[in-house]
């Protein structure tokens, strides 16, 4: 029951609206009004038409509580009193304020767009552009295109326990909070930068009460699974092999060396790859609508407009990396819209979509666009960005590569890998200690100078360091490129190495004791050091004497080739 605010009779809900029509005391308040108003229970419902001397629009089944909310402004008429007319009579609209003046639903769309921009903005803008659907999910064809393995478990909702291995940026937390929405299984997130081992036990131990009260099963994303040590991760093997959580883990390093293995052989291992240059222009084209919408309807500032060579370089140097391309974009965005502190003119809804090129558009002239190339983009960046990461893979990547360029005697590729090593922020001497490896493992006896040359290097970083050392690292990088090769000495230790750890026999063979030390008169009178014949005093050096054990005979590990014999056929492909 709901009081007339008439009579202050109780009314049955369903009744109001046929009661306030049929009211006396209405009708004459009604006579008396302006022939806009219908009646009472149009103003409360919001059903009254518009009449032909009113300038309002109302659009179908809009409620007056509705606009006002949309417009979330002070309406004109500040009274909360609608005059009925005659007797001086007021009806107190309350809590409800009176209707304020209808606004077309173009007008509240765009007020409620600006609203949402102003709260959005304060997100960044790798967050405000991050898809929810797999239909906007940008990349991993391999994986959730309409082929892709693990599109075929998210849309039939049997997630199976995995590992999403990928490069920054490549989209390995979206893709599990797509799979949050789209799975009828409880989702919890967690990170092992902020998560510790007691925040993982409580998720389990509500994991299993949920499984066994509603038979609903756990997801369980946890970023950065890597950042949790061997130990840590010990404590999900029980749930993950039981099947009280599905375990969804997320990692920029390589599972096989950072996860348990008893925990990596429960889970598969999908790999994300880096995205293409088409992906990334794609996301930037998507973020431009969104910053330039802002930027015009928020700040109402020009809006930027990115030449095609502007776009490359921001691929370019982004690696495939869609949050690294979104940040720099924001980066640039910030720097133009803090250079912009003249006011701008309100630009045509139309501009927004102009501002994104493609391939055949030509420059706008307008002078409420900004148009920005590759070189204004240098400039606020002020440096190229290297992408390089010093204790994860891109630090093996690149020290392997180096080695190798060295190993295949071309210089150029060698200064190419130590430039971008030193410019990514490697230790040094890291780097001359590979160096001194090298020196013996594939130069070895053929040019005895490149190891002391590398040792030299190496105190030469210890004495003066960066970046006066940098001509010493790259004196010697050069030098080992351009000797002759030679693995003689590392296949030998190699072979030795196997025969030790595989054959018992060898690493047990009893040394001779003509070759043992008698540094005491008992080992003397034991045999230790009999007829051991001393090299310097014979002729040459060359005397007739065993040097192994009996029970190995004689072993050659040296044969005199440096190199092997194999022919490369590509060498001679046309």
């Amino acid at each position: 029951m709901v009081k007339c605010p008439i009579c202050s009779k109780d009314i049955a809900l369903r009744l109001i609206n046929e009661h306030l029509d049929s009211c006396e005391k209405v009708s004459d308040a009604t006579l008396s009004q302006p022939s806009h108003i219908n009646s009472l229970s149009d103003v409360l419902t919001g059903n009254h038409k518009k009449s032909f001397n009113s300038g309002y629009k109302y659009k179908d089944g809009l409620k007056m509580e509705d606009s006002i909310l949309i417009l979330d402004a002070e309406p004109k008429d500040t009274s909360s009193l609608a005059s009925l007319g005659h007797k001086d009579k007021m009806i107190k609209l309350d809590p409800q304020p009176p209707p304020s003046l209808p606004i077309s639903s173009g007008q509240a769309r765009k007020q409620e767009q600006i609203r949402l921009l102003k709260a959005q903005s304060r997100l960044p803008l790798a967050e405000r552009l991050r898809p929810t659907t797999l239909e906007n999910y940008i990349g991993q064809e391999h994986l959730v295109g309409s082929d892709g393995i693990l599109r075929g478990f998210i849309e039939s909702d049997r997630i199976p326990s995995m590992i999403l291995w990928g490069y920054p940026g490549t989209g390995k937390t979206t893709l599990a909070r797509i799979i949050s929405h789209r799975t009828k299984a409880r989702f919890v997130e967690l990170s092992a930068t902020a998560n510790g081992i007691a925040d993982c036990k409580k998720v389990f131990q509500e994991a299993k009460h949920e499984l066994k009260l509603t038979g609903r099963k756990t997801i369980v994303f946890v970023d950065e699974i890597h950042r949790f040590n061997k130990t840590q991760q010990d404590i999900f093997l029980p749930h993950v092999e039981r099947g009280t959580v599905t375990l969804i883990g997320a990692t920029t390093e390589n599972p096989s060396f950072q996860l348990n293995s008893a925990l990596l052989s429960r889970c598969r291992v999908f790999v994300l790859k880096k995205l293409s240059s088409s992906e990334l222009k794609e996301i930037i084209c998507r973020a431009l609508v969104v910053i330039n919408k802002t930027r015009k309807l928020v700040y109402n500032k020009n809006v930027m407009k990115l030449a095609p060579d502007a776009i490359d370089y921001l691929c370019n140097i982004s690696d495939g990396d869609s949050r690294g391309a979104l940040n720099l974009l924001e980066l640039a965005d910030s720097h133009f819209l803090t250079t912009d502190t003249e006011e701008k003119e309100t630009v045509e809804s139309d501009t927004v979509t102009q501002s994104i090129p493609s391939s055949k558009s030509t420059p706008i002239k307008n002078k409420h666009i900004i148009d920005i190339t590759a070189d204004d983009l240098r400039k606020v960046f002020k440096r190229t960005q290297i992408v390089y990461d010093r204790v994860g893979d891109a630090h093996y990547d690149t020290i392997s590569a180096f080695h190798k360029s060295v190993r295949g005697s071309c210089p150029d590729a060698a200064i190419y890998y130590l430039a971008r090593m030193l410019k990514g922020g490697e230790d040094p001497l890291y780097i001359a200690r590979r160096m001194i490896r090298i020196a013996s493992e594939d130069v070895g006896v053929v040019d005895d100078s490149c190891l002391p040359f590398a040792v030299a290097a190496y105190r030469a970083v210890q004495l003066i360091g960066l970046p006066e050392a940098e001509l010493a690292l790259v004196q010697c990088a050069v030098k080992l490129a351009k000797a002759r090769k030679s693995v003689e000495i590392y296949r030998a230790w190699n072979e030795m190495n196997t025969k030790l750890d595989n054959e018992p026999d060898v690493a047990s063979a009893s040394i001779p004791l003509h070759l043992r030390n008698a540094p005491t008169k008992l080992m003397a009178d034991l045999g230790y050091s009999e007829n051991y014949k001393y090299n310097p005093d014979f002729k040459d050096g060359t005397v007739k004497q065993d040097y192994f054990p009996k029970e190995l005979k004689e072993m050659k590990l040296l044969r005199g080739e440096h190199l092997g014999t194999k022919i490369d056929p590509d060498l001679y492909k046309k």
